[in-house]
């Protein structure tokens, strides 16, 4: 069975540009901007198991990949609790890493690992501003994309804080009828 990387009909540009414009992507370029963007791409293999984006990690971090094929785990550390992990996303074809890193260098924010083999289309941010040179209402486009794909997941992220508080304080007013009915002790008796 061949995969959509290798497939017969498609060019691998053209299956990255396809890939670039679905929702877990940057579903708001059109197949025309995707198809400038990804000239400006660079392919890169990467093999199961490999750790290639660390948290926290403040060199090569300013570029975006797009995963074409495989598999990742994005992970982040557990407070507290040295060298364990928790797994926040299985991601796979079609979806984006890095974006912030792109625009911005900042340190990662998460750790990924490859669970299979990959094959990726990378957009360093030394591409991102010749395609802004070059093309630029196709780059403006990118990095409005990207910016409304930013949004969306701080939204995502207060909603889910959102969730997380008001299970914080249903935990906490649990909490504290548990320690009233402690103070109060079984043996407590109420004047008459």
């Amino acid at each position: 069975m061949s995969s959509m990387f290798e497939s017969p009909d498609l060019a691998p540009e053209e299956v990255a540009a396809h890939m670039l414009v679905t929702a877990s992507a940057l579903d708001d370029l059109t197949l025309a901007d995707a198809m400038v963007v990804v000239t400006y791409m660079r392919p890169k293999r990467i093999p199961a198991g490999t750790i290639f984006i660390k948290e926290g990690e403040i060199k090569r971090n300013d570029y975006m990949l797009l995963i074409l094929e495989g598999d990742i785990a994005v992970e982040n550390d557990l407070p507290g609790a040295q060298g364990d992990t928790l797994v926040v996303n299985i991601i796979g074809p079609g979806h984006l890493i890095g974006e912030m890193g792109v625009l911005d260098g900042s340190p990662r924010s998460a750790r990924c690992t490859a669970n299979t083999d990959i094959a990726a289309a990378i957009l360093s941010r030394t591409a991102l501003m010749r395609l802004l040179r070059d093309h630029p209402q196709t780059g403006s486009r990118l990095l409005l994309a990207i910016s409304k794909r930013m949004a969306d997941r701080l939204r995502e992220t207060t909603r889910k804080l959102r969730t997380f508080a008001q299970m914080n304080k249903a935990l906490h007013e649990e909490l504290q009828v548990v320690m009233n009915n402690r103070t109060k002790g079984p043996n407590s008796s109420t004047p008459d």
